[in-house]
């Protein structure tokens, strides 16, 4: 096996590379010749494929709990239709009452993500051998996906929130 550093184009020093293995041994054939790029491409292929299929589970896994937390929340203010006509109808401020709405099912939400997170601590020893370049417990990577989880979180709440506080007093009051 033979190394061949080369500045430009090393497919071009193909033809040069052949002439002089030639040169030495004429009966010596030349095979499998590659770039360094294709042989570290070959060579962590395998791993690339499998982050690809993590990355897009992850990403459907993101979704899914998106789904869920919406769910859950869009549930838990429905729920609550009566209790918010209630405070509209005695003249609470729809801003002070989304924020209200927001905090209560935020701290669900955090609960879930807190869990979660050392859930994937105590669990990272699993995964050791799949991650390239990063360690298991990766606080920035931890982090990250924290705050990924944190703002889809804050979308599913609001947009159930947002949308208790627009309902009609009366009609919430006579709902029950």
């Amino acid at each position: 096996a033979f190394v061949v550093r080369a500045e430009g184009d090393p497919r071009a020093l193909s033809g040069a590379i052949e002439a002089a293995v030639h040169h030495v041994d004429p009966d010596l054939p030349l095979f499998n010749v590659r770039t360094m790029s294709e042989v570290i491409n070959q060579g962590i292929g395998q791993q690339r494929m499998t982050m690809v299929l993590l990355l897009g589970f992850a990403g459907l896994a993101l979704l899914m709990a998106a789904i869920g937390v919406f769910g859950v929340t869009a549930y838990s203010v429905s729920q609550r239709t009566h209790e918010i006509g209630v405070r509209m109808a005695l003249g609470a401020n729809s801003s002070r009452l989304l924020a209200l709405v927001l905090r209560q099912e935020m701290l669900a939400c955090l609960l879930g993500i807190v869990a979660g997170v050392i859930g994937a601590v105590a669990l990272s020893s699993l995964l050791r051998s799949l991650l390239f370049g990063v360690a298991p417990r990766d606080a920035a990577t931890l982090a990250g996906a924290a705050a990924v989880l944190f703002l889809v979180t804050i979308v599913a709440c609001y947009l159930p929130a947002r949308r208790a506080t627009l309902v009609d007093p009366m009609s919430a009051l006579r709902s029950d």
